[in-house]
């Protein structure tokens, strides 16, 4: 099998488009695959970058897909719409591994663990130690994916509307004929990356209005002509050029908006970073609503409150002792809410679909009582053997186990906990993944909360064995979600699973090398959590770790968070509702997540992806989706990519000890990097 396998790939790399020795278009191609970890390893830093910063990382798989389609224009004869699909999913693999492995939440609180209060030193993994944890996690969704397909997207037909827009997309740039999307798709492209998705960031809502823009045949003439490039460098070089001044000038990314008193005492800054402004644009108007609503409720009126009532009578930005380590349980209580109402519609579906009788579970969920048919399209030579499934998820978990135990030891996490994490991430990523296909939301932060709670109950009093199972569980279910978007665009144009497994397994390899330099380089050069990468998700994970041990909750916070609990409970509901009836007014409803991690981040990030939402929403309004087009979309990717790339000078100069220019202007403490 792996001759075969090398055979096949040296092929690949002479391949021309067209393999006129099948007699049809070469897909897993050298080119594809070399364009694809390109892109992803810029990925890979961006999303590192920020989601240390904000805990909200992207997938980019439609801006992978777009910024592929136009480098590829560089080479004698453009890629293929089928070598597109292996290239986007090689990317994605590649850039979300800060995410899956846990870099920008699991390890940053692990450093945070206190030996007095847990029990434990903090755990500062080393770089060897860093690539063994990620070869524990990094593979073992991929393995997942396959037989998840078969089910949701073959039989079942999901949405997945981010997947499906993608595959619009890519339908457009190579001129394909509209697609024949699902009857189910309800939802589309503004919400191109949810993503999540910190951890909490796949949560976001979307809108259904992508799909009508994606399909308008004069779109290419937006991404084919100069014009599409122009658009991509010119914001690049902006965003880049901002990101280097507020280098040397940190006061740039921090500015004292509305005075000094607020700046200094309750954290009210803003950041003008055109990364920030493309985050907004690429998530859409409600989206950043709901977050700068949230903004205005957790640290307009709830840290004043807790501060002022003495329930949280340290430094506001203090996560201990301060209101914003007050306002974060509340947050916790809202994402935990949110997450599992809305996974209970997914729950009730596969109940009546696996463990009713027929007759039963096609009444409650109002179907026909037709007969059961294979819908599979793809030949045996083009799918994933189960064979390759069943050997790959066992070695994942066997290996995985081992890599875990050889990095934390006993004291850690016992072996067979380890295992049952594996497990339970194999159940929640069901849920996880129809819960996707539904709705567009991986609800993987509700997911990782309920691998906590059990293992607070298998281990008791053990926080580091209660952070890695988490860890172990909301990585699988993350990864398969993020891989079953891109097996959906596959599935609509038609592409090669295997292909498309390839180069899962190659971006996620390449993403343990480069996720574990980057963090590395960055933990050597940045104190994390610190001012510049405050790293929110982390206190989200240690939090709850010690609330399951303790039982203790900061004063008063306990009746705030019975209180906002209740009241998401009902809020989600009601947008699960409306979204699974395609109600027009369900995107306005406030998304929970969205508005918890307005809790999570000070001001400052929030009011900048809203100046995006606006910008988004006002475009659109004024020359409407079909004449916009996408290169607004084009612009917002090459800010959020400018800054994420450029940060990267950022850190060699740190590692240099080359510092800021002048602090002036700066408040004590907020502006990262600056002395003063």
């Amino acid at each position: 099998m792996a001759v075969r396998w090398l055979r096949r790939f040296r092929r690949s790399l002479g391949a021309t488009p067209w393999d006129n020795t099948s007699g049809s278009q070469a897909e897993f191609t050298f080119r594809a695959t070399a364009i694809g970890l390109l892109i992803g390893c810029l990925l890979c830093f961006t999303n590192l970058y920020f989601g240390l910063q904000t805990g909200w990382i992207s997938m980019m798989s439609l801006q992978s897909a777009l910024i592929g389609f136009l480098l590829s224009k560089f080479l004698p004869m453009p890629i293929t719409a089928k070598e597109n699909i292996v290239l986007q999913t090689t990317a994605v693999a590649t850039g979300t591994m800060p995410l899956a492995a846990g870099f920008v939440g699991i390890l940053p609180a692990l450093g945070l663990l206190d030996e007095t209060r847990d029990g434990m030193p903090p755990l500062k993994l080393s770089f060897l130690s860093a690539i063994g944890w990620s070869c524990a996690v990094a593979f073992f969704g991929v393995f997942l994916s396959p037989p998840l397909r078969k089910q949701v997207i073959v039989e079942e037909q999901l949405a997945f509307p981010s997947g499906t827009a993608t595959a619009q997309l890519i339908s457009v740039l190579h001129e394909l004929p509209p697609l024949d999307t699902s009857v189910r798709a309800r939802r589309g492209y503004r919400e191109l990356e949810q993503d999540e998705t910190g951890e909490d960031t796949e949560d976001g809502p979307r809108d259904s209005e992508g799909s009508d823009l994606l399909r308008d045949p004069n779109l290419d003439s937006a991404v084919t002509q100069p014009e599409g490039w122009a658009a991509l460098i010119w914001s690049f070089a902006a965003s880049g050029a901002m990101t280097l001044a507020a280098y040397f000038f940190p006061v740039i990314f921090s500015i004292p908006l509305f005075g000094p008193y607020l700046a200094r005492e309750w954290l009210w800054t803003f950041t003008p970073s055109l990364s920030y402004v493309g985050q907004g644009i690429i998530m859409g108007f409600p989206t950043t609503l709901s977050m700068n609503l949230g903004m205005l409720v957790g640290w307009g009126v709830l840290s004043p409150v807790a501060k002022h009532s003495g329930w949280a009578p340290g430094p506001v930005g203090d996560m201990t002792s301060g209101s914003r380590g007050w306002i974060l349980w509340v947050s916790l209580a809202i994402m935990c809410t949110d997450s599992l109402v809305s996974l209970l519609p997914v729950i009730y579906e596969t109940v009546a679909q696996k463990l009713l009788p027929t007759s039963i579970s096609l009444s409650l969920l109002g179907l026909s009582g037709s007969s059961k048919e294979d819908k599979e399209v793809e030949t045996d030579d083009r799918l994933v053997p189960m064979s390759w499934v069943l050997w790959g998820s066992g070695g994942s978990i066997a290996i995985g186990t081992f890599l875990v135990w050889l990095v934390f030891g006993d004291e850690g996490i016992k072996p067979w906990a380890t295992v049952v994490g594996y497990l339970l991430g194999a159940l929640l990523s069901v849920l996880g993944v129809r819960a996707l296909g539904e709705t567009d939301l991986n609800p993987v932060s509700g997911l990782g909360k309920i691998s906590q709670l059990l293992f607070a109950w298998i281990q008791p009093g053990n926080i580091v064995a209660n952070i890695i199972a988490g860890g172990v569980a909301e990585a699988g279910a993350q990864q398969a979600g993020d891989l079953m978007q891109d097996l959906k665009t596959g599935h609509l144009i038609h592409a090669s699973p295997r292909a498309q497994f390839y180069g899962q397994l190659i971006g996620s390899c390449l993403s343990i090398i480069v996720t574990s330099v980057a963090y590395s380089l960055y933990n050597q050069a940045y104190e994390i959590p610190g001012p510049s990468f405050p790293a929110p998700t982390a206190f989200v994970w240690l939090g709850l770790a010690r609330l399951l041990r303790d039982g203790q909750l900061p004063a008063k916070s306990g009746e705030f968070m019975i209180g906002f609990a209740l009241l998401f409970a009902c809020v989600t509901a009601a947008k699960t509702y409306a979204s699974r009836r395609d109600h027009p007014l369900a995107k306005w409803i406030p998304s929970g997540v969205a508005f918890a991690i307005g809790f999570l981040n000070t001001p400052s990030f929030s009011l900048a992806r809203l100046s995006g939402g606006i910008v988004e929403y006002l475009y659109y309004s004024h020359y409407g989706r079909d004449k916009g087009g996408i290169r607004l979309v084009i612009i917002a990717s090459g800010f959020v990519l400018g800054e994420g790339v450029v940060s990267i000078v950022s850190l060699i100069l740190r590692t240099c000890g080359i510092g800021v220019a002048s602090c002036f202007g700066c408040v004590p403490g907020l502006c990262g990097g600056c002395p003063a």
